[in-house]
């Protein structure tokens, strides 16, 4: 096992933060979902599961996209 000091809930460009935050933000809004800038804890399981469903049908989707 290597010896890794990034915090694994980093990204590892920290440009990447800005863009990730975007693509929450949009998928959020795409399944009615209000986030706030910050803290969100007061999410339901199913809004932050909705959330981040979303988010990976849209990367799948982009992915299949990519690959015609």
């Amino acid at each position: 096992m290597s010896s890794n000091n990034n915090n694994s809930n980093q990204p590892v460009v920290p440009s990447a933060r800005e863009a990730l935050n975007k693509f929450k933000m949009e998928a959020a809004q795409e399944v009615g979902v209000n986030l706030k800038q910050g803290y969100n804890g007061d999410l339901t399981s199913r809004e932050a599961g909705s959330v981040g469903g979303q988010m990976v049908k849209k990367m799948i989707q982009a992915y299949e996209n990519g690959m015609q």
